[in-house]
């Protein structure tokens, strides 16, 4: 912890000292204009600015365990993840949407393992809801290809908002399903015409 206060601290001279820098974090005390909304997973070795190259105020990011998204159902109840896809289409109209699985992917594994999580029981009522029973069983290598296939579910899914929907249908918005590999820093993505994830 010592390591991340020491560098909390030295932000404001680093900003002070580098004229780019200056002029950047000033441009977005005034707002932000993201580029992206960009869903992934909680796994701290998954970061996404490290993956896309992007500066602060270019990625609007929701983090969720197994870079889950809610299925859509009219009433239903708040919560943060339905907050934030809202607000990334209908004030932030960010022009794409990334869901980026991993390799690795613990709560996917979890569930594809039939793993006996009762000693975490929101961990285990989360994936109970928001993973597929359809995910292929098994270990590693086909952990890879359950990651894949979760992936385009939550794709799919996004497509049930309405929020996304509208934009989708007026051709202002972009899907995109992503799997990076934690191991080699590989991205492939999603092409749909095929149902293949191919390296970006």
């Amino acid at each position: 912890m010592e390591t991340f206060i020491q560098h909390a601290r030295g932000l404001t001279a680093r900003i002070a000292d580098r004229t780019e820098e200056r002029e950047t974090f000033g441009r977005l005390a005034a707002g932000q204009s993201p580029l992206a909304l960009f869903i992934t997973c909680s796994d701290s070795r998954v970061i996404p600015s490290l993956i896309t190259g992007a500066r602060p105020g270019e990625l609007f990011e929701l983090r969720t365990a197994g870079n889950a998204v809610p299925v859509y159902q009219e009433g239903m109840a708040a919560s943060s993840e339905a907050a934030t896809i809202e607000y990334a289409m209908r004030v932030l109209r960010v022009a794409d949407i990334v869901v980026c699985g991993h390799s690795h992917c613990g709560a996917v594994g979890a569930k594809a393992r039939r793993e006996d999580l009762t000693g975490a029981p929101a961990v285990r009522d989360w994936l109970a809801l928001q993973l597929s029973d359809e995910l292929p069983a098994g270990q590693e290598p086909t952990l890879a290809a359950a990651v894949q296939r979760h992936v385009t579910q939550q794709v799919d899914r996004l497509r049930g908002y309405p929020c996304v929907r509208e934009r989708l249908n007026a051709g202002e918005v972009r899907l995109h399903g992503w799997f990076y590999e934690v191991h080699t820093g590989s991205v492939s993505a999603h092409q749909p015409a095929t149902d293949a994830f191919l390296p970006l």
